[in-house]
């Protein structure tokens, strides 16, 4: 059986590859999990995860803690604060398909919006709450 948590993150992926608003934003499919080199701004990373066992005597589960980032050079915090509404309405209670897994809940649980040490870059992360089951 493949990982839970890379089961999750291809579906969000796919789930925020494929939403139109987000897109706009970011003036295409700006989703990267390593960035490469020299990408325009703004994108979206995938950041830290933390998976824990949520399994019952009898049920096998998991929880999964991840962050998504949002980076931008414009002058303010606006554009963050665009790009983290995007990402939240993308995939708080999104049903999402994971092959092998079961989607029980995804929610978002914060988010914060930062100047980077460079005086130039924002940065907004947003962090989500996800628990899987094997598919039977």
């Amino acid at each position: 059986m493949s990982s839970p948590a890379w089961e999750l993150q291809k579906a969000v992926y796919r789930a925020l590859i494929a939403d139109t608003a987000l897109a706009a934003l970011l003036g295409g499919a700006r989703i990267y999990d390593d960035v490469p080199r020299g990408a325009p701004f703004p994108y979206v990373t995938f950041g830290p995860s933390t998976t824990r066992d949520w399994s019952t005597g009898t049920d096998s589960g998991t929880e999964h803690v991840f962050t998504l980032r949002a980076w931008s050079k414009e002058k303010g915090e606006m554009e963050v604060h665009g790009l983290m509404h995007a990402i939240r309405t993308a995939l708080h209670g999104a049903a999402l398909t994971l092959a092998g897994h079961r989607l029980v809940n995804l929610r978002h649980e914060t988010s914060d919006t930062l100047r980077n040490a460079d005086g130039e870059t924002y940065q907004g992360i947003a962090r989500f709450r996800a628990v899987t089951e094997p598919d039977p």
